[in-house]
């Protein structure tokens, strides 16, 4: 008798699991329920959320690995998969009031924001490139579709289809980098390859493939020089998208690039350092000077996000358990900023429809003055200006390049920091000190909550740091 094939572990995989068969419900229930199904469906998806966080908290999980290696469900996979699921969670409840008002409540929105999200858990456990690259296709096909979902918009297909090409692009060079990888290694496991590099070295073809697979991650974080799409995908695509668009993938994207250079490249750390070091000067000075001549409030957010996701670079950039530690407490605090910030843009409607000039601030302190004083509350910590949250995102990953010897790449952080606060200082004066515009309908209860929540988290993290820093920490043990 042969011997028998064991079924691989599900316990691990058991959120992913349960996500994927509730969106094959959530779309049935769609198809069947017809334009009606939309509240409940997003009720339903949000409860499915919900409850695969449950899962992935310590006590609902497996600690371990499945398929042969395939799936890794560490420290660091928990910690981020959660943050990953806050971000679809508020995503989803944001978009209610805006789907009532626009037109835009869609059933398929939802589904495809579950689909999204096991793309970016799977990412975020990936072991090997197969699993990163089904992750990553998984996530970013429902990506492509959500961008382009308002199909009578010109702006929003434009959008879509923008981003579905350059996302093809960067999915081709992620493909071509790690073929060569595999070339030169005989390995598509991180662990495996990490092995063989540090018996055997780097050969010049490895470097390139590694380069190129770099230059496929970056695209999903939206860093110079792929970050073109970034601007006219956050103005085009509607506002609940972009909401998404700019916090969870870029967690879990961020989440994957630090696994794969950590866990597989470790040993050629020289090697990957240069690129990352200039990815993030360069995406910290565009953000920071390409963003002062924006009147959009979408369009400034987007050169926004370019500049933290370089500042997050920095901690990775000095290869160290703590620069990774500051690469995570960047992104935790990162989602709650963005999350907050979006509630307000959000609520930027009036009886005319929805309106996204940073002009149409004008005066808000005088018409909605907890609004303009949480939102500026906001802008600061994105500034990174104390005693915020944005201060203690940028000290954590600054010092971590400073203990590496990265000085200069520090320093000219710092200084690229202070210029880019021009912006969001431009958006507070706007609020308090302009003439009053007309003022913007009743914000909705669930924005008021996920901007309460947004602001408690960045007011107080001074004062509570520790379950965020302990439990990232944790998760950047977990690499090394």
């Amino acid at each position: 008798m042969s011997e028998m094939t064991h079924l691989p572990d599900l316990m691990p995989v058991l959120p992913e699991l349960f996500l994927a068969v509730g969106a094959m419900v959530l779309l049935m229930i769609g198809v069947f329920g017809g334009p009606r199904s939309s509240a409940p469906v997003n009720g339903i998806a949000m409860g499915l959320i919900a409850v695969a966080a449950l899962f992935v908290l310590p006590f609902g999980a497996k600690l371990g690995e499945t398929f042969g290696g395939s799936f890794v469900l560490d420290e660091y996979a928990y910690f981020l998969k959660l943050l990953v699921l806050v971000g679809s969670f508020f995503a989803i409840a944001m978009s209610w009031a805006y789907a009532k008002s626009q037109s835009f409540d869609k059933f398929e929105y939802p589904v495809l924001i579950v689909l999204a999200t096991i793309g970016m858990m799977l990412m975020l456990s990936a072991g090997d490139m197969i699993t990163l690259y089904l992750g990553l296709e998984l996530q970013s096909l429902a990506l492509y579709v959500v961008a382009a979902i308002n199909r009578d918009s010109v702006r929003s297909t434009e959008a879509g289809l923008k981003y579905f090409v350059l996302g093809a692009l960067s999915s081709g060079m992620l493909l071509y980098g790690m073929s060569l990888v595999y070339g030169f290694t005989g390995h598509i496991g991180f662990n495996a390859i990490s092995e063989a590099l540090s018996h055997e070295g780097a050969s010049i073809g490895l470097v390139i493939g590694l380069t190129f697979m770099l230059a496929g991650l970056c695209f999903k974080i939206s860093v110079v020089p792929f970050h073109m799409w970034t601007p006219d995908v956050y103005e085009g695509a509607p506002t609940p998208v972009t909401a998404f668009l700019a916090a969870a993938p870029k967690v879990a994207a961020m989440g994957l690039l630090v696994r794969v250079v950590i866990e597989g490249f470790q040993p050629v750390t020289h090697d990957w350092q240069q690129v990352i070091v200039f990815v993030a000067l360069a995406s910290m000075a565009l953000g920071a000077f390409a963003a002062i001549g924006q009147t959009n409030i979408k369009r400034l957010i987007a050169y926004s996000s370019i500049g933290h996701m370089g500042y997050a670079l920095v901690g990775l950039a000095a290869g160290t358990e703590k620069g990774v530690e500051g690469v995570i407490v960047y992104m935790a605090l990162y989602l709650a900023m963005t999350l907050g910030v979006f509630a307000c843009i959000l609520s930027m409607r009036r009886k005319t429809g929805m309106v996204e000039e940073i002009t149409d601030l004008s005066g808000l302190s005088r018409t909605n003055l907890p609004m303009a004083v949480l939102l500026a509350i906001l802008m600061w910590s994105l500034a990174g200006i104390p005693p915020f949250a944005g201060f203690f995102a940028k000290w954590y990953v600054f010092s971590a390049a400073v203990e590496a010897g990265l000085y200069p790449l520090a320093v000219i952080g710092v200084v690229l920091s202070v210029v880019g606060a021009y912006y969001y200082l431009r958006v507070i004066k706007v609020m308090f000190f302009d003439e009053p515009a007309e003022a913007f309908e009743k914000m909705p209860v669930e924005l008021r909550v996920v901007l309460g929540l947004s602001s408690l988290v960045v007011i107080f993290f001074a004062l509570m740091p520790g379950p965020i820093v302990q439990g990232a920490a944790t998760a950047a043990g977990a690499l090394f």
